[in-house]
């Protein structure tokens, strides 16, 4: 089917993620890390770019940043294929290095520098970007800072006076956003607070906040949009057919996209059952509360398109408003407390 259109407009903000071709690296060492960073900055002079926060993984990256003017396609295309030529280059390879197409989901942001006006919607992304290391296990917590991980705009940025950071940084504007002065003090109780929520097994909870009924890491996964009902309302008005064909894109309406999410959704479930070493009758007949339960309904939500009342019907939880609260209570479950076997499973349906 044909792709929905980038939605683009003067001062949008957007969450941006792209993954490497099958989940393959896309830095290999610390000088590919660079390159990115310098072809970052590239793009940035070209584009006019203010940058909110970045971390870069092992196969993935994500962006926040906002356009002063209509240009996320321009840009983004020269980002990702001048990085791709440099990184073939310097490895002697060729062809694809990103897989499919990136991930650029817009968010509402109230962002006046000095105002303490504070958008929970953009403030919490630049929150989950800087978590990242923490929640894929490369900083434990309760032993190192999240400082420690260099590869983000939490080490390079916001702990760094404002002479030293990136001119494409809005690390100032980040600040007030999360509430903090960009001084030496207000630096460090930003980091404080990162680093607290680490220590305390709490490295998920940027992503675990919910607004109107919308999670994060379901605007992230399956969403075309992180922001209000209204913001949603706005972005249908002002762009039409573009913003309804983004829509009825992630709210998966076409047959054809139905039919593979549910065939994901049945694999997930056959998958459990092996796992656990149990027939579906047996997952059924468990209680709303068990966690084996919750972890294949929490893999079904966060991993396809499927349906609450899907999900309901499947594994006998009666409504979507249990799946609802079945899903939230797993998520902000605290992974020491989970069986054994359950946090193993959760481990490999995890997605950044």
């Amino acid at each position: 089917m044909p792709r929905a259109p980038r939605i683009q407009y003067e001062n949008a903000v957007y969450h941006v993620m792209a993954r490497g071709d099958r989940h393959e690296l896309i830095f290999l060492d610390d000088e590919d890390r660079w390159t990115f960073l310098r072809t970052l900055a590239g793009a940035c002079r070209r584009t006019g770019w203010e940058v909110f926060a970045w971390v870069l993984m092992n196969n993935h990256y994500h962006l926040a940043f906002r356009t002063p003017q209509a240009n996320l396609v321009e840009g983004m295309t020269w980002l990702q294929n001048t990085y791709t030529r440099r990184f073939n280059v310097r490895h002697g390879l060729w062809g694809h290095l990103f897989g499919g197409r990136y991930k650029a989901i817009p968010v509402e942001a109230e962002t006046a520098v000095g105002s303490r006006r504070r958008c929970d919607y953009l403030t919490t992304l630049i929150d989950y970007i800087h978590l990242n290391p923490a929640r894929a296990g490369l900083v434990d917590g309760r032993d190192r800072s999240l400082l420690d991980y260099p590869w983000s705009s939490l080490s390079q940025a916001y702990a760094k006076p404002p002479a030293k950071r990136a001119k494409w940084m809005v690390t100032a504007e980040g600040l007030d956003l999360c509430g903090e002065s960009d001084t030496a003090k207000g630096r460090r109780r930003l980091v404080e607070r990162l680093d607290r929520w680490a220590s305390e097994e709490e490295s998920e909870r940027a992503g675990l906040v919910h607004f109107e009924e919308q999670s994060l890491q379901s605007a992230l996964r399956r969403g075309w949009y992180w922001g209000s009902q209204g913001f949603r309302e706005s972005l249908l008005e002002r762009f039409g057919a573009s913003a309804k064909a983004r829509r009825n894109r992630d709210d998966r309406s076409s047959p054809m996209l139905k039919d593979h999410a549910l065939a994901d959704a049945e694999r997930i479930v056959a998958e459990a059952c092996e796992h656990f070493g149990i027939d579906e009758a047996v997952l059924r007949s468990r209680s709303r509360g068990d966690h084996m339960k919750a972890a294949v309904a929490w893999a079904i939500w966060c991993r396809t398109t499927q349906s609450q009342d899907w999900i309901a019907g499947r594994l006998n939880l009666r409504s979507r408003a249990n799946v609802s609260q079945t899903v939230r209570r797993f998520e902000a479950t605290v992974e020491r407390d989970l069986p054994d076997k359950v946090r193993e499973w959760k481990k490999t349906k995890v997605v950044d």
